[in-house]
């Protein structure tokens, strides 16, 4: 049975008072919807992870999807690792999403095992790890704790072990800036968002969405001690690099 995916209309109407942005349950809700019109490419990243989980999941180990949300990434990678003794463990702090995280796990056939955690990513011990995924994750974290969750996760990783980090990102040049928003508001005004849609969902983010360029990634996660990191996929300004330890 198809059944159809709720529309966002978060802020289609005007608000008195903007509140910072959360994952709450009316989020969770519209989130499918939401992320498919807002995020470019996402589609795409989340079929390509399960080929990634395919080629870096090691058997008996620990697959890490921190801020699952509803569990596209988590499935994504399901149904491609080779290895039915493999775990899963899905990790997010809006109840709400691992509600239904959870619901779509149980309707999924795949054998291998999926925990699912309502939990802050950061205070999740990595153990035995082959895959550790952050997609569209680390930029909702303070600046300033990012290094400390990427040492912990290095140091969970086996040798060889591969961390998706995937970001919106942002640009030093002035004139890529302007040039890669106006296309990121191009592609969500032609995916039906007004502009007043979207200007009250730029103005709940501000505080709590903080992007940084690719050369600060790639440089943070050599201090952190992976051996390799490629930007292996962007479409306009979102992004995933792929780093191996």
């Amino acid at each position: 049975m198809n059944r159809k995916k709720p529309h966002d209309a978060l802020y289609a109407n005007p608000h008195e008072q903007l509140v910072d942005f959360e994952f709450n349950e009316a989020v969770a809700r519209v989130f499918p919807d939401m992320i498919r019109r807002s995020v470019p490419g996402y589609g795409t990243l989340i079929t390509l992870l399960g080929l990634l989980a395919e080629e870096y999941a090691r058997p008996g180990s620990n697959i890490y999807d921190l801020g699952s949300s509803l569990g596209a990434a988590t499935l994504a990678m399901r149904r491609r690792i080779p290895h039915h003794d493999c775990r899963i463990i899905a990790v997010d702090n809006s109840a709400a999403m691992v509600e239904r995280c959870r619901s779509h796990v149980a309707e999924d056939l795949s054998p291998i095992e999926v925990e699912t955690r309502c939990a802050d990513i950061r205070d999740i011990e990595f153990q035995n790890a082959s895959i550790v995924v952050l997609n569209f994750t680390l930029q909702f974290l303070p600046p300033r704790e990012r290094t400390p969750l990427l040492q912990k996760i290095h140091a969970g990783l086996l040798p060889g072990g591969a961390l998706v980090l995937s970001e919106k990102i942002a640009f030093a040049d002035a004139g890529d800036a302007q040039l890669l928003d106006r296309l990121h508001l191009a592609f969500k005004k032609a995916n039906g968002y007004s502009a007043l849609e979207i200007s009250q969902k730029r103005s709940a983010l501000e505080n709590v969405l903080v992007p940084e360029t690719l050369p600060q990634h790639h440089q943070r996660l050599k201090e952190t001690g992976f051996r390799h990191s490629h930007s292996w996929f962007q479409c306009m300004n979102f992004a995933s690099i792929l780093a191996v330890k």
